[in-house]
């Protein structure tokens, strides 16, 4: 299987981290600031309880990825 977004988990085990909520908001939050940015991982947690998170559900089954919104 190949890796994906959240810390080079596999498939399954992010698709379970991305569909709770908390748990999407930290490892989405986690998984910016360590590809270095920092605007986008605080946008996260602002903006990630609605439809930011439904959206990284919808990429993460899909491709395997979660959004990237900005890459500052």
């Amino acid at each position: 299987m190949a890796k994906r977004d959240y810390f080079g988990l596999g498939g399954i085990v992010s698709l379970i981290l991305v569909i709770i909520p908390i748990t999407s908001a930290i490892c989405g939050f986690i998984t910016r600031l360590k590809e270095g940015h920092i605007v986008a991982a605080i946008l996260r947690i602002i903006l990630g309880w609605n439809i930011i998170w439904i959206l990284d559900i919808i990429l993460m089954i899909l491709n395997g990825r979660i959004l990237r919104i900005l890459k500052i």
